[in-house]
């Protein structure tokens, strides 16, 4: 996300509030199974639904909010960017794009058109298994309003061409305008709770704080006159680029927060060998994950209700949480463990409070001048927040993008890494279950939600199973070409054929060991969301 919108539109962060989403008179939901992922946003869809919106939704699962959709686009996993950019091709072939505003506010648009001819609705129908005449509804219906928002998740991203998806669906919010007002835009669904927060404060290994870039001399500069060290001007890795390192004896140690590699990591069986390569393994957690049972150390860190601190939403809302409990134990607040552990290494950090934290934030992030723990009373604030009376921005580019001008961008269609063959005939998809949380090491504790979705199972079409003489229920071994795991058959009836779904919250039926190690191309994110596996009955009676 951060690298698509960036590129784009200069800012990579949702454009609008979210509730903008029930003011939209067409919502285009891509790549998220939203009312399980993110139910309290699928709320809101429902309210737009019932404010008299219209719903496409592109997801190779029905989902509950596939099934609630006016036009339901169930491409084959993968195929996001040549059915995106099929509908580019509709509007622009059809004369419906926003001539003004793409004269007053883009750039490269030249250089699409010609690209984007190659991508009629025939050409991609193949590719995407999508109708033509369905693409082509979907795109008029879409370039006809001027209320059009759009919801992605990580059903774009986590595809090798995941940024490239992400490019794509801007490239339709500039091509009809559809944005900088209320009720349009462009909004990533985050996988995980202050993924926005993380990514604010440079949690990715090419930005500093306020998505400054490390080779920017004048921000390095100034960042290192606040803390009084010189920083690096290089990038540093993304994770599997670090996984990968270690299995060529170049990279010693890691340092693990508030994360369970070891289960939610793609290709689990290459990640396990590479942590056995490590000199030094530290993880910071709740509870022992499968990665904590191969750390050196754990520190025992407080959960959301045991601190004080911050979280930063998906539409940029920065608010407070509140200690209600003392932690337990030995543990203590991430931030007051990195203060101790960067103490020990030389470098004290002293803060009596995390406000103090966002004291500093405010100083040496420009977006976020105006923010503190004073002002987040209430409902929090909105960045860009650039001094102490600006009231925040709800809705980013309204005169002009962070970038200057709303870049178009050429996208190609690049096929997944793994293909579905005679001996690995179905695609996986991995995802969320509404009662489950990411590794599940928390909502597995949970009585009631463990009740409600105790054990893992893999869902599949019911033409599919009675072919390979499966029942509902069954124990069935799914094998790719790096593991096996047994589980049940659930004929849920939201897969076509030739596909099947699981989550990864259960690491007695741990889904990645099946998914592959492939990367996006340009964000070097895993591909989840395709891998080819086979489905056959089994014997065992273990789960």
């Amino acid at each position: 996300s951060v690298s698509g919108l960036r590129a784009a539109l200069g800012s990579g962060a949702a454009t609008n509030s979210l509730e903008d989403i029930e003011g939209a008179g067409v919502l285009l939901v891509c790549g998220s199974n939203t009312t399980e992922s993110h139910p309290v946003i699928g709320l809101k869809v429902k309210r737009a639904l019932k404010n008299g919106a219209r719903l496409i939704v592109v997801d190779p699962r029905r989902t509950e909010v596939a099934s609630l959709a006016d036009i339901w686009l169930g491409l084959r996993p993968g195929t996001n960017v040549a059915l995106l950019n099929a509908m580019m091709q509709v509007i622009l072939a059809e004369g419906l794009e926003n001539k003004a505003f793409i004269q007053e506010r883009t750039e490269c648009l030249e250089e699409l058109r010609e690209h984007i001819d190659l991508y009629t609705p025939e050409a991609v129908e193949g590719v995407t298994g999508v109708r033509a005449s369905d693409i082509r509804e979907a795109a008029r219906m879409y370039a006809r309003t001027d209320k059009g928002m759009i919801l992605y998740g990580l059903g774009v991203t986590e595809h090798r061409s995941g940024t490239l998806g992400v490019m794509a669906l801007a490239n339709l919010a500039l091509v009809t305008g559809n944005i900088g007002r209320p009720g349009t835009g462009i909004c990533p669904l985050r996988g995980q709770n202050n993924v926005q927060g993380s990514c604010d404060m440079g949690a990715l290994p090419y930005v500093y704080p306020g998505y400054r870039d490390v080779d920017h001399v004048e921000a390095r500069e100034a960042l290192s006159r606040a803390w009084g060290r010189e920083l690096p001007a290089a990038p540093g890795l993304t994770e599997p680029e670090m996984y990968e390192a270690a299995l060529q004896g170049a990279f010693k140690g890691l340092y693990c927060i508030g994360y369970d590699p070891l289960q939610t990591q793609a290709d689990v069986t290459r990640v396990r060998k590479a942590f056995s390569l490590m000199d030094f393994v530290v993880v910071q957690d709740l509870f022992l994950t499968p990665t904590a049972d191969m750390a050196h150390v754990v520190l025992p860190a407080a959960c959301a209700y045991e601190k004080d601190g911050t979280y930063t939403n998906a539409e940029r809302r920065i608010r407070r949480i509140r200690k209600a409990v003392s932690p337990p134990g030995m543990a203590l607040p991430d931030w007051e463990i990195v203060c101790r552990l960067s103490a020990a290494l030389g470098y004290p950090m002293e803060y009596s409070h995390p406000s103090e934290i966002m004291d500093e934030i405010a100083r040496v992030t420009p977006s976020m001048a105006g923010v503190s723990y004073e002002r987040l009373e209430g409902e929090g604030l909105v960045w860009p927040c650039p001094h102490k009376g600006h009231p925040g921005t709800p809705i980013l580019h309204t005169d002009t993008f962070t970038r200057g001008k709303g870049r178009f961008s050429v996208v190609h269609h690049l096929p997944s890494y793994e293909s579905p063959d005679e001996e690995y005939p179905f695609v996986l998809v991995t995802g969320r279950r509404i009662t489950h949380y990411n590794n599940g090491s928390m909502t597995r504790r949970c009585q009631g939600l463990a009740a409600l979705f105790p054990a893992e199972a893999v869902e599949m079409n019911s033409h599919d199973a009675a072919r390979l003489g499966i029942r509902d229920g069954d124990p069935v071994e799914v094998r790719s070409r790096r593991g096996s795991v047994t589980v049940k058959a659930w004929l849920s009836g939201r897969m076509q054929q030739g596909m099947a779904f699981m989550s990864f919250h259960f690491p007695d039926a741990p889904a990645n060991l099946l998914t592959n190690c492939g990367l996006d191309e340009i964000a070097r994110t895993p591909e989840y969301k395709a891998c080819a596996v086979s489905i056959s009955p089994s014997s065992s009676r273990d789960i």
